[in-house]
């Protein structure tokens, strides 16, 4: 008769669904056991796989760029354009092995210097001469005697990340109050807005978004975080959107009002690679009329010579450097350091996030490198300047400072 035993009754009413909401778990546990699992007492292995992630986007960088060029330059140019590509990827190396060997400690003092030296960058692109035009955006200046060209907007992000995590570090938690919070949002919104006027939406939307994300993980109120960010980059999109005729036709396309022929040939080229792509110098498309394959829309290129093998190498390496750069930022003991390689970090892996949001269609068109395989040399060194200094974090901790997370 052991099988008629009674069982106990089962909770009813609103007393069981409160026992069951004892048990539910918001998103933001869910962060709070995320950043649990990924934290380790030692940041150096961290740190070691971050860089073999770089090493080996730079490497695809290099084959699909050589790919392109096998195509598309002169026979004569070739030799030319190849030693190009190895003297930026060298000169890109030796800028994050020193900026590994200089660390954001030893450029602390040199903020005042940097963020003068910053603004100056940025003035200098609206001053004719100086600034070097493209497509009708001036987001470049000439460097004198070595024939190359500057994007302001990348050095000021790097700059910038330092500025606010060594203001955060200062105020402490003075940080949460307005008239703290507020100088520091205006100075920000006064360099996104010299970005913006480039004009250059997309540069300074990624500028804002790393500049308000480190004043977050610094201290600042999430409220004020997200109404700063909410202002100012809805703001943005509404002078842009009125202001600007091409802005208002990118959201169009996006939201599938319109039609353009670079983002549905880009789709085009991505799908012609199936599974393992045409094969490097193979792809087709570059010649018969697309566009910026080599910078702007560099995730096309892998999609159609690598195929889906190619994209999920690719998205798996951006996957491993965001995961080990969580770990590197949770384990190191000194607050400023932390908060330098977290915004650094960030900023690359926010990036390359926008880059193929672009190129799949889940963004408007914007021109946007992806970090460590487009091509443009600005714009790898400063990826790389980034890296090089979150990694230099590693090396001198601050003993008895507690992180910002502990």
């Amino acid at each position: 008769m052991a099988r008629f035993r009674r069982r106990k009754p089962a909770v009813a009413g609103t007393e069981g669904l409160a026992l069951q909401r004892e048990h539910q778990r918001t998103i933001f546990e869910r962060l709070d056991d995320l950043t649990r699992r990924a934290g380790a007492s030692d940041p150096l292995p961290a740190a070691t796989r971050v860089f073999f992630c770089v090493l080996g986007l730079m490497a695809i960088g290099f084959l699909v760029q050589l790919s392109h060029s096998a195509t598309t330059t002169q026979p004569d140019q070739f030799m030319l354009r190849l030693k190009g590509l190895l003297q930026f990827r060298l000169l890109a190396l030796g800028v994050l092995i020193a900026a590994f060997h200089v660390g954001p400690s030893r450029l602390r003092h040199l903020l005042p210097v940097l963020t003068l030296l910053c603004i100056a960058l940025l003035i200098a692109v609206y001053m004719p001469g100086i600034n070097a035009e493209a497509n009708g955006s001036r987001r470049w200046i000439r460097l004198p005697f070595i024939g190359l060209t500057l994007q302001p907007s990348e050095v000021a992000r790097v700059v910038m990340i330092l500025w606010v995590a060594d203001r955060c570090v200062q105020l402490g938690p003075r940080v949460q109050e307005g008239r703290r919070y507020l100088p520091m949002l205006i100075f920000g919104l006064g360099l996104f807005a010299a970005i913006l006027g480039q004009p250059d939406l997309g540069g300074g939307m990624l500028f804002l978004l790393c500049f308000v994300c480190t004043m977050w993980v610094g201290g600042a109120r999430p409220a004020h975080v997200a109404g700063s960010l909410g202002a100012a980059g809805g703001g943005a999109l509404v002078v842009g959107f009125s202001a600007f005729a091409y802005t208002r036709e990118r959201i169009a396309v996006w939201l599938g009002d319109s039609s353009n022929d670079q983002v549905s040939r880009t789709a085009e080229a991505m799908a012609s690679g199936d599974f393992l792509g045409v094969g490097l110098t193979h792809g087709g498309w570059r010649n018969n009329g697309l566009q910026y394959m080599q910078n702007d829309y560099a995730f096309s290129l892998v999609g159609e010579e690598l195929g889906l093998l190619g994209v999920v190498i690719v998205i798996g390496l951006l996957l491993a450097f965001a995961w080990n750069a969580l770990k590197l930022v949770l384990s190191i003991p000194d607050r400023f350091n932390a908060l330098v390689a977290f915004g650094l970090l960030v900023s690359v892996a926010f990036q390359a996030m926008l880059h193929i949001q672009v190129v799949t269609g889940l963004a408007p068109p914007k021109g946007i490198n992806l970090p460590f395989i487009s091509d443009g040399g600005s714009s790898l060194v400063a990826s790389c300047l980034a890296v090089g200094l979150a990694l230099g974090s590693v090396r001198r901790p601050v003993e008895g400072v507690q992180g910002p997370w502990s």
